[in-house]
Protein backbone atom coordinates (compact mmCIF):
# COMPACT_ATOMS: atom_id res chain seq x y z
CA UNK A 1 0.00 0.00 0.00
CA UNK A 2 1.36 3.42 -1.09
CA UNK A 3 2.59 5.76 1.75
CA UNK A 4 0.61 9.03 1.85
CA UNK A 5 2.88 11.61 1.63
CA UNK A 6 3.30 14.01 4.69
CA UNK A 7 2.45 11.59 7.37
CA UNK A 8 4.89 11.11 10.11
CA UNK A 9 4.75 7.54 10.80
CA UNK A 10 7.80 7.47 12.99
CA UNK A 11 5.57 8.98 15.54
CA UNK A 12 4.44 6.56 18.22
CA UNK A 13 1.03 8.35 19.39
CA UNK A 14 -0.01 8.46 15.57
CA UNK A 15 0.34 4.58 15.47
CA UNK A 16 -0.77 4.04 18.14
CA UNK A 17 -4.01 6.14 17.27
CA UNK A 18 -3.98 4.61 14.15
CA UNK A 19 -3.90 1.15 15.66
CA UNK A 20 -6.46 1.72 17.63
CA UNK A 21 -8.72 2.91 15.35
CA UNK A 22 -9.22 -0.14 13.50
CA UNK A 23 -10.33 -2.29 16.56
CA UNK A 24 -13.97 -2.52 17.27
CA UNK A 25 -15.30 0.09 19.19
CA UNK A 26 -16.79 -2.29 21.72
CA UNK A 27 -13.32 -3.74 22.52
CA UNK A 28 -11.83 -0.38 22.82
CA UNK A 29 -14.48 0.80 25.16
CA UNK A 30 -13.52 -2.28 27.65
CA UNK A 31 -9.84 -0.24 28.32
CA UNK A 32 -9.89 2.29 30.61
CA UNK A 33 -6.83 4.33 32.15
CA UNK A 34 -6.87 1.83 35.13
CA UNK A 35 -6.91 -1.70 32.60
CA UNK A 36 -3.65 -3.03 32.75
CA UNK A 37 -2.98 -3.21 29.09
CA UNK A 38 -3.13 0.48 29.51
CA UNK A 39 -1.06 0.82 31.98
CA UNK A 40 1.33 -0.75 29.83
CA UNK A 41 0.93 1.33 26.43
CA UNK A 42 0.62 4.31 28.68
CA UNK A 43 2.31 4.38 32.05
CA UNK A 44 2.27 7.77 32.72
CA UNK A 45 -1.59 7.83 32.72
CA UNK A 46 -1.69 5.85 35.86
CA UNK A 47 -3.99 7.09 38.71
CA UNK A 48 -1.55 8.30 41.75
CA UNK A 49 1.49 9.15 40.53
CA UNK A 50 0.59 13.09 40.54
CA UNK A 51 0.41 13.72 36.83
CA UNK A 52 -1.83 15.94 35.28
CA UNK A 53 -4.07 14.16 33.47
CA UNK A 54 -7.63 14.16 31.78
CA UNK A 55 -10.26 11.73 33.44
CA UNK A 56 -14.00 11.73 33.86
CA UNK A 57 -15.74 14.71 34.43
CA UNK A 58 -12.58 16.79 33.13
CA UNK A 59 -13.41 19.94 31.49
CA UNK A 60 -11.70 21.53 28.49
CA UNK A 61 -12.13 25.02 26.73
CA UNK A 62 -11.46 25.79 22.95
CA UNK A 63 -10.98 28.98 22.44
CA UNK A 64 -11.22 29.13 18.60
CA UNK A 65 -13.23 27.20 16.01
CA UNK A 66 -11.67 27.67 13.00
CA UNK A 67 -9.98 24.51 10.99
CA UNK A 68 -7.38 24.00 14.58
CA UNK A 69 -10.02 23.93 17.01
CA UNK A 70 -12.47 22.19 15.34
CA UNK A 71 -9.51 19.22 14.68
CA UNK A 72 -8.69 19.73 18.09
CA UNK A 73 -12.17 19.11 19.80
CA UNK A 74 -13.18 16.61 16.98
CA UNK A 75 -9.96 14.56 17.50
CA UNK A 76 -9.96 14.55 21.65
CA UNK A 77 -13.73 13.83 22.07
CA UNK A 78 -13.29 11.00 19.67
CA UNK A 79 -10.46 9.27 21.44
CA UNK A 80 -12.03 9.99 25.14
CA UNK A 81 -15.12 8.39 24.22
CA UNK A 82 -12.98 5.32 22.94
CA UNK A 83 -11.57 4.60 25.98
CA UNK A 84 -14.52 5.39 28.17
CA UNK A 85 -13.40 8.55 29.58
CA UNK A 86 -16.47 11.53 29.83
CA UNK A 87 -15.35 14.79 29.52
CA UNK A 88 -16.49 18.29 28.65
CA UNK A 89 -15.70 20.29 26.21
CA UNK A 90 -16.80 24.14 25.33
CA UNK A 91 -15.58 25.16 21.88
CA UNK A 92 -15.76 29.47 22.31
CA UNK A 93 -15.96 31.52 18.81
CA UNK A 94 -18.37 34.86 18.60
CA UNK A 95 -17.94 34.02 14.92
CA UNK A 96 -20.82 32.67 12.47
CA UNK A 97 -19.67 31.26 9.53
CA UNK A 98 -22.78 30.80 8.00
CA UNK A 99 -22.79 34.81 7.25
CA UNK A 100 -22.06 36.21 4.30
CA UNK A 101 -19.00 38.52 3.84
CA UNK A 102 -16.08 39.40 6.27
CA UNK A 103 -18.44 38.86 9.69
CA UNK A 104 -17.92 34.70 8.55
CA UNK A 105 -14.58 34.52 6.76
CA UNK A 106 -11.65 33.49 7.69
CA UNK A 107 -9.12 35.36 5.48
CA UNK A 108 -7.76 32.38 3.35
CA UNK A 109 -6.57 31.29 0.18
CA UNK A 110 -8.63 28.75 0.24
CA UNK A 111 -6.54 26.03 -0.68
CA UNK A 112 -6.77 22.00 0.44
CA UNK A 113 -3.07 20.17 -0.67
CA UNK A 114 -3.60 16.52 -2.17
CA UNK A 115 -2.06 15.18 1.00
CA UNK A 116 -4.02 16.38 3.63
CA UNK A 117 -7.19 15.57 1.21
CA UNK A 118 -5.66 11.91 1.79
CA UNK A 119 -4.83 12.25 5.63
CA UNK A 120 -8.91 13.67 5.82
CA UNK A 121 -9.95 10.71 3.83
CA UNK A 122 -8.16 7.86 5.87
CA UNK A 123 -10.11 9.64 9.10
CA UNK A 124 -13.23 9.18 7.86
CA UNK A 125 -13.63 12.78 7.18
CA UNK A 126 -14.56 13.26 3.32
CA UNK A 127 -15.28 16.69 1.69
CA UNK A 128 -18.55 16.98 0.44
CA UNK A 129 -19.72 18.58 -2.72
CA UNK A 130 -21.74 21.22 -0.73
CA UNK A 131 -18.37 22.49 0.55
CA UNK A 132 -15.71 22.17 -2.28
CA UNK A 133 -16.41 24.09 -4.79
CA UNK A 134 -14.12 23.65 -7.30
CA UNK A 135 -11.40 20.16 -8.05
CA UNK A 136 -7.91 21.36 -8.92
CA UNK A 137 -6.49 19.37 -12.06
CA UNK A 138 -3.66 21.11 -12.84
CA UNK A 139 -1.77 24.46 -12.37
CA UNK A 140 -0.62 27.38 -14.64
CA UNK A 141 2.92 28.74 -14.35
CA UNK A 142 3.32 32.09 -15.37
CA UNK A 143 6.68 33.62 -15.70
CA UNK A 144 8.28 36.82 -17.82
CA UNK A 145 10.07 33.62 -19.65
CA UNK A 146 6.72 32.25 -21.09
CA UNK A 147 3.93 29.82 -19.01
CA UNK A 148 3.37 26.56 -19.30
CA UNK A 149 0.62 24.12 -17.77
CA UNK A 150 1.51 21.65 -15.33
CA UNK A 151 -0.64 18.32 -14.86
CA UNK A 152 -1.29 16.94 -11.54
CA UNK A 153 1.00 14.09 -11.40
CA UNK A 154 -1.80 11.41 -11.65
CA UNK A 155 -4.11 12.95 -13.45
CA UNK A 156 -7.06 13.37 -10.37
CA UNK A 157 -8.28 16.31 -9.22
CA UNK A 158 -7.32 15.92 -5.38
CA UNK A 159 -6.66 19.45 -4.34
CA UNK A 160 -9.76 21.22 -3.37
CA UNK A 161 -10.50 24.64 -3.86
CA UNK A 162 -12.94 25.95 -0.96
CA UNK A 163 -14.41 29.22 0.91
CA UNK A 164 -13.55 29.43 4.83
CA UNK A 165 -16.78 31.23 4.69
CA UNK A 166 -20.41 31.52 3.02
CA UNK A 167 -19.00 33.47 0.52
CA UNK A 168 -17.65 36.65 -0.45
CA UNK A 169 -19.07 40.43 0.53
CA UNK A 170 -20.89 40.92 -3.01
CA UNK A 171 -22.60 37.37 -3.03
CA UNK A 172 -26.32 36.86 -3.78
CA UNK A 173 -27.69 34.96 -0.82
CA UNK A 174 -30.01 33.41 -3.14
CA UNK A 175 -27.08 32.13 -5.02
CA UNK A 176 -25.70 30.44 -2.46
CA UNK A 177 -24.40 26.79 -3.46
CA UNK A 178 -21.59 25.75 -1.62
CA UNK A 179 -21.32 26.04 2.43
CA UNK A 180 -18.47 26.76 4.71
CA UNK A 181 -15.24 24.84 5.15
CA UNK A 182 -15.28 26.09 8.61
CA UNK A 183 -18.35 25.60 9.31
CA UNK A 184 -18.05 21.72 8.22
CA UNK A 185 -15.82 21.43 10.64
CA UNK A 186 -17.36 22.87 13.26
CA UNK A 187 -20.55 20.83 12.58
CA UNK A 188 -17.93 17.80 13.43
CA UNK A 189 -16.47 18.84 16.52
CA UNK A 190 -20.62 19.56 17.46
CA UNK A 191 -21.41 16.06 16.43
CA UNK A 192 -18.64 14.63 18.48
CA UNK A 193 -20.56 16.46 21.48
CA UNK A 194 -18.69 20.04 21.83
CA UNK A 195 -20.74 22.48 23.08
CA UNK A 196 -20.33 25.29 21.06
CA UNK A 197 -20.56 28.68 22.70
CA UNK A 198 -20.97 31.68 20.21
CA UNK A 199 -19.24 34.21 22.85
CA UNK A 200 -16.15 36.28 22.78
CA UNK A 201 -13.22 35.68 25.35
CA UNK A 202 -12.18 38.68 26.85
CA UNK A 203 -10.29 37.86 30.22
CA UNK A 204 -7.81 34.63 31.15
CA UNK A 205 -6.88 33.92 34.67
CA UNK A 206 -6.30 31.45 36.89
CA UNK A 207 -7.63 29.99 39.78
CA UNK A 208 -5.90 27.04 41.98
CA UNK A 209 -3.60 26.11 39.16
CA UNK A 210 -6.93 26.03 36.38
CA UNK A 211 -7.17 28.52 33.84
CA UNK A 212 -10.04 30.50 33.82
CA UNK A 213 -11.98 32.59 30.97
CA UNK A 214 -14.26 35.07 31.51
CA UNK A 215 -16.24 36.30 28.13
CA UNK A 216 -17.75 39.17 27.02
CA UNK A 217 -21.26 38.18 28.05
CA UNK A 218 -20.06 37.83 31.34
CA UNK A 219 -19.42 33.50 31.47
CA UNK A 220 -16.82 32.41 34.12
CA UNK A 221 -15.57 28.91 33.71
CA UNK A 222 -12.70 26.99 35.36
CA UNK A 223 -11.10 24.27 32.92
CA UNK A 224 -8.91 21.32 33.47
CA UNK A 225 -7.29 21.92 30.07
CA UNK A 226 -7.41 25.15 28.03
CA UNK A 227 -6.66 24.60 23.57
CA UNK A 228 -5.89 27.72 21.91
CA UNK A 229 -6.67 28.26 18.39
CA UNK A 230 -7.66 31.99 17.83
CA UNK A 231 -4.95 32.45 14.93
CA UNK A 232 -2.42 35.22 14.29
CA UNK A 233 -5.11 37.60 12.94
CA UNK A 234 -6.96 37.46 16.48
CA UNK A 235 -6.67 40.58 18.77
CA UNK A 236 -7.68 37.99 21.86
CA UNK A 237 -3.93 36.78 21.35
CA UNK A 238 -2.57 39.60 23.36
CA UNK A 239 -4.75 37.69 26.53
CA UNK A 240 -2.54 35.15 26.19
CA UNK A 241 0.70 36.80 26.60
CA UNK A 242 -0.28 38.80 29.81
CA UNK A 243 -2.12 35.24 31.39
CA UNK A 244 1.09 32.61 30.17
CA UNK A 245 3.86 35.11 30.23
CA UNK A 246 6.29 32.22 28.84
CA UNK A 247 4.31 32.28 25.84
CA UNK A 248 5.63 34.52 22.46
CA UNK A 249 3.06 35.21 20.05
CA UNK A 250 4.49 34.00 16.80
CA UNK A 251 5.85 36.31 14.16
CA UNK A 252 3.81 37.76 11.11
CA UNK A 253 3.83 39.73 8.13
CA UNK A 254 1.14 41.32 6.12
CA UNK A 255 -0.67 39.00 3.30
CA UNK A 256 -3.60 40.09 0.44
CA UNK A 257 -6.36 38.24 -0.95
CA UNK A 258 -9.18 39.27 -2.99
CA UNK A 259 -12.12 37.68 -4.65
CA UNK A 260 -13.25 38.11 -8.10
CA UNK A 261 -16.88 37.47 -9.41
CA UNK A 262 -16.93 36.29 -12.59
CA UNK A 263 -19.40 33.68 -13.00
CA UNK A 264 -18.94 30.01 -13.95
CA UNK A 265 -19.03 30.53 -17.56
CA UNK A 266 -15.66 33.45 -17.26
CA UNK A 267 -14.10 31.04 -15.08
CA UNK A 268 -14.20 28.20 -17.10
CA UNK A 269 -12.71 30.26 -20.20
CA UNK A 270 -9.78 32.18 -18.72
CA UNK A 271 -8.87 29.98 -15.70
CA UNK A 272 -10.42 26.44 -16.01
CA UNK A 273 -9.24 23.98 -13.59
CA UNK A 274 -6.09 25.29 -13.05
CA UNK A 275 -4.51 27.08 -10.08
CA UNK A 276 -2.60 29.78 -12.11
CA UNK A 277 0.83 30.73 -10.31
CA UNK A 278 3.15 33.83 -10.85
CA UNK A 279 6.54 33.72 -10.68
CA UNK A 280 7.22 37.88 -11.41
CA UNK A 281 10.23 39.64 -10.33
CA UNK A 282 8.38 42.43 -8.36
CA UNK A 283 10.48 43.12 -4.78
CA UNK A 284 9.03 41.37 -2.12
CA UNK A 285 6.52 39.32 -3.67
CA UNK A 286 7.53 35.69 -3.18
CA UNK A 287 4.78 34.10 -4.24
CA UNK A 288 1.01 34.85 -6.20
CA UNK A 289 -2.01 32.86 -7.31
CA UNK A 290 -5.65 32.76 -8.37
CA UNK A 291 -8.01 30.41 -7.50
CA UNK A 292 -11.04 29.68 -9.29
CA UNK A 293 -13.66 28.78 -7.18
CA UNK A 294 -17.31 28.46 -7.62
CA UNK A 295 -18.33 32.21 -8.89
CA UNK A 296 -15.29 33.65 -7.77
CA UNK A 297 -11.46 33.60 -8.62
CA UNK A 298 -9.46 34.33 -5.35
CA UNK A 299 -6.58 36.46 -5.51
CA UNK A 300 -3.57 35.78 -3.42
CA UNK A 301 -0.29 37.75 -2.49
CA UNK A 302 2.76 36.25 -0.34
CA UNK A 303 5.32 38.28 0.51
CA UNK A 304 7.06 40.78 2.78
CA UNK A 305 4.45 43.13 4.10
CA UNK A 306 2.66 43.44 0.77
CA UNK A 307 1.30 47.29 -0.08
CA UNK A 308 -0.79 48.91 -2.06
CA UNK A 309 1.97 49.91 -4.63
CA UNK A 310 3.06 46.41 -4.69
CA UNK A 311 -0.41 45.32 -5.37
CA UNK A 312 -0.87 47.86 -8.22
CA UNK A 313 2.20 46.30 -10.06
CA UNK A 314 1.09 42.72 -9.72
CA UNK A 315 -2.54 43.53 -10.88
CA UNK A 316 -1.27 46.06 -14.02
CA UNK A 317 1.19 42.94 -15.45
CA UNK A 318 0.55 41.51 -18.60
CA UNK A 319 0.47 38.05 -17.54
CA UNK A 320 -2.52 38.96 -15.06
CA UNK A 321 -3.90 40.61 -17.17
CA UNK A 322 -4.56 37.57 -19.80
CA UNK A 323 -5.90 35.53 -16.89
CA UNK A 324 -8.78 37.72 -16.21
CA UNK A 325 -11.48 39.46 -18.96
CA UNK A 326 -10.71 42.53 -20.11
CA UNK A 327 -13.57 44.03 -18.46
CA UNK A 328 -11.97 43.81 -14.68
CA UNK A 329 -10.14 46.92 -13.64
CA UNK A 330 -6.94 46.34 -12.54
CA UNK A 331 -7.68 47.57 -9.33
CA UNK A 332 -8.89 45.34 -5.96
CA UNK A 333 -12.56 44.53 -5.99
CA UNK A 334 -14.43 45.41 -3.11
CA UNK A 335 -14.07 42.24 -1.24
CA UNK A 336 -10.56 42.30 -0.30
CA UNK A 337 -8.73 41.90 2.96
CA UNK A 338 -5.11 41.92 4.20
CA UNK A 339 -4.63 39.41 6.74
CA UNK A 340 -1.44 38.43 8.44
CA UNK A 341 0.43 34.69 8.12
CA UNK A 342 3.17 33.48 10.63
CA UNK A 343 6.53 33.91 9.56
CA UNK A 344 7.82 32.20 12.84
CA UNK A 345 6.71 30.09 14.98
CA UNK A 346 5.31 30.92 18.76
CA UNK A 347 7.98 30.20 21.50
CA UNK A 348 6.97 27.46 23.69
CA UNK A 349 2.97 27.59 22.71
CA UNK A 350 2.25 25.01 26.15
CA UNK A 351 2.32 25.12 29.45
CA UNK A 352 0.39 22.88 32.83
CA UNK A 353 -3.00 22.68 30.95
CA UNK A 354 -2.25 24.83 27.97
CA UNK A 355 -1.48 24.54 24.15
CA UNK A 356 -1.62 26.62 21.62
CA UNK A 357 -2.35 25.06 17.96
CA UNK A 358 -2.57 25.94 14.42
CA UNK A 359 -1.76 29.10 13.55
CA UNK A 360 -1.31 30.50 17.31
CA UNK A 361 1.61 28.20 17.56
CA UNK A 362 3.07 27.30 14.47
CA UNK A 363 2.36 26.67 10.83
CA UNK A 364 3.50 25.83 7.41
CA UNK A 365 5.25 28.70 5.62
CA UNK A 366 3.34 30.56 2.92
CA UNK A 367 1.89 26.85 2.06
CA UNK A 368 -0.66 24.24 3.85
CA UNK A 369 -2.04 26.47 6.92
CA UNK A 370 -5.34 24.27 7.27
CA UNK A 371 -2.63 21.10 6.91
CA UNK A 372 -0.78 22.43 9.63
CA UNK A 373 -3.56 23.11 11.59
CA UNK A 374 -4.82 19.31 11.04
CA UNK A 375 -1.30 18.15 12.26
CA UNK A 376 -0.46 20.11 15.29
CA UNK A 377 -4.37 19.58 16.80
CA UNK A 378 -4.02 16.11 16.39
CA UNK A 379 -0.77 15.93 18.27
CA UNK A 380 -1.98 18.12 20.77
CA UNK A 381 -5.30 16.06 21.24
CA UNK A 382 -2.93 12.85 21.24
CA UNK A 383 -0.62 13.93 24.31
CA UNK A 384 -3.23 15.20 26.50
CA UNK A 385 -5.01 12.08 25.91
CA UNK A 386 -2.26 9.97 25.96
CA UNK A 387 0.14 10.90 27.86
CA UNK A 388 -1.08 14.38 29.71
CA UNK A 389 -1.61 18.11 30.21
CA UNK A 390 1.42 19.26 31.76
CA UNK A 391 4.29 21.43 30.34
CA UNK A 392 6.49 18.31 30.32
CA UNK A 393 4.60 15.90 28.65
CA UNK A 394 3.32 18.67 25.98
CA UNK A 395 7.18 18.93 25.33
CA UNK A 396 7.94 15.45 24.90
CA UNK A 397 5.39 14.22 22.85
CA UNK A 398 3.53 17.82 20.94
CA UNK A 399 6.84 19.78 20.75
CA UNK A 400 8.43 17.66 18.51
CA UNK A 401 5.38 17.92 15.68
CA UNK A 402 5.90 21.81 16.22
CA UNK A 403 9.77 21.69 15.88
CA UNK A 404 9.34 19.72 12.71
CA UNK A 405 7.42 22.18 10.85
CA UNK A 406 9.74 24.60 12.33
CA UNK A 407 12.46 23.53 10.99
CA UNK A 408 10.86 22.51 7.84
CA UNK A 409 9.96 26.44 7.42
CA UNK A 410 14.09 27.01 7.60
CA UNK A 411 14.19 25.26 4.44
CA UNK A 412 11.33 26.65 2.93
CA UNK A 413 12.72 29.82 3.12
CA UNK A 414 16.05 28.54 1.68
CA UNK A 415 13.62 27.49 -0.84
CA UNK A 416 11.67 30.37 -1.84
CA UNK A 417 15.18 32.35 -1.48
CA UNK A 418 16.83 30.33 -4.45
CA UNK A 419 12.96 30.81 -6.44
CA UNK A 420 13.78 34.91 -6.46
CA UNK A 421 17.33 34.49 -7.50
CA UNK A 422 15.33 32.27 -10.72
CA UNK A 423 12.95 35.04 -11.16
CA UNK A 424 15.89 37.58 -11.63
CA UNK A 425 17.92 35.94 -13.59
CA UNK A 426 16.60 35.37 -16.84
CA UNK A 427 18.28 32.61 -18.30
CA UNK A 428 17.94 30.17 -15.33
CA UNK A 429 13.83 30.87 -15.47
CA UNK A 430 14.08 30.06 -19.12
CA UNK A 431 15.76 27.08 -18.12
CA UNK A 432 13.32 25.80 -16.04
CA UNK A 433 10.41 27.08 -18.25
CA UNK A 434 11.69 24.57 -21.11
CA UNK A 435 12.62 21.53 -18.29
CA UNK A 436 8.79 21.98 -17.19
CA UNK A 437 7.88 22.09 -20.88
CA UNK A 438 9.71 18.64 -22.15
CA UNK A 439 8.39 17.26 -19.30
CA UNK A 440 4.85 17.90 -19.55
CA UNK A 441 4.99 17.03 -23.07
CA UNK A 442 6.97 12.99 -22.58
CA UNK A 443 5.27 11.81 -20.09
CA UNK A 444 7.85 9.16 -20.17
CA UNK A 445 10.45 11.47 -19.07
CA UNK A 446 10.83 11.43 -15.13
CA UNK A 447 8.88 14.76 -13.71
CA UNK A 448 11.68 16.08 -11.36
CA UNK A 449 11.21 19.82 -12.06
CA UNK A 450 7.04 19.47 -12.50
CA UNK A 451 7.25 17.40 -9.37
CA UNK A 452 9.24 20.08 -7.11
CA UNK A 453 7.28 22.97 -8.59
CA UNK A 454 3.88 21.40 -8.07
CA UNK A 455 4.58 20.31 -3.97
CA UNK A 456 6.56 24.12 -3.73
CA UNK A 457 3.08 25.61 -4.91
CA UNK A 458 0.41 23.51 -3.92
CA UNK A 459 1.69 22.62 -0.26
CA UNK A 460 1.44 18.97 -1.11
CA UNK A 461 4.60 17.89 0.58
CA UNK A 462 6.76 19.15 3.15
CA UNK A 463 9.74 21.44 2.03
CA UNK A 464 12.24 18.87 3.27
CA UNK A 465 10.99 16.69 0.68
CA UNK A 466 11.28 19.04 -2.04
CA UNK A 467 14.73 19.92 -1.37
CA UNK A 468 15.79 16.44 -1.44
CA UNK A 469 14.25 16.01 -4.29
CA UNK A 470 16.07 18.44 -5.90
CA UNK A 471 18.98 17.22 -5.06
CA UNK A 472 18.08 14.38 -7.28
CA UNK A 473 21.41 13.82 -9.81
CA UNK A 474 18.74 13.30 -12.46
CA UNK A 475 16.71 16.70 -11.74
CA UNK A 476 20.22 18.56 -11.45
CA UNK A 477 21.75 17.31 -14.69
CA UNK A 478 18.66 18.21 -16.31
CA UNK A 479 18.34 21.15 -14.89
CA UNK A 480 22.27 22.39 -15.59
CA UNK A 481 21.66 21.07 -19.70
CA UNK A 482 17.86 23.13 -19.67
CA UNK A 483 19.34 26.74 -18.26
CA UNK A 484 22.39 25.88 -20.49
CA UNK A 485 20.07 25.72 -23.64
CA UNK A 486 17.62 28.77 -22.19
CA UNK A 487 20.71 30.77 -22.13
CA UNK A 488 21.85 30.02 -25.52
CA UNK A 489 18.13 30.56 -26.62
CA UNK A 490 17.63 33.80 -25.04
CA UNK A 491 21.41 35.30 -26.83
CA UNK A 492 19.98 34.20 -30.30
CA UNK A 493 16.63 36.17 -29.35
CA UNK A 494 14.74 33.24 -29.36
CA UNK A 495 12.29 34.41 -27.12
CA UNK A 496 9.21 31.69 -26.01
Amino acid sequence: MRRLRGVNSGSWLTNVSAVLSRLPSTFIRSWSPESDLSRQLFPEAENGNGKLKLENGSRIGVIGSGPAGSFFSHFLLDMTRRFGVDVGLDLYDPRDFAVIGPTGCNMCGGIISESLVQMLAAEGINLPTTVVQRGIDSYMLHTDMGSVRIDTPLHEKRIAAIHRGTGPRDIDAKDIKWFSFDRFLQELAVDKGARLVRDRVDTISWQDGRPRIKTRRGLEQDYDLLAVAVGVNSPSLKLFQDAIPQYQAPQSTKTFICEYKLGPETLEKYLGDSMHVFLLNLPRLEFAAIIPKGEYATLCLLGEDIDKPLIKSFLESPLVRKCLPPEVPPEPPPCHCSPRINTYGAVQPFGDRVVFIGDSGVTRLFKDGIGAAYRTAKAAAETAVFAGISREDFRAHYWPKCREIDVDNKIGKAIFALTRIWQKRPHDLRGIVLMVAKEQADKKRAPHMSMVLWDLFTGSATYREILWRALHPGFLSRLVWNVIVGHVSLIRGKLP
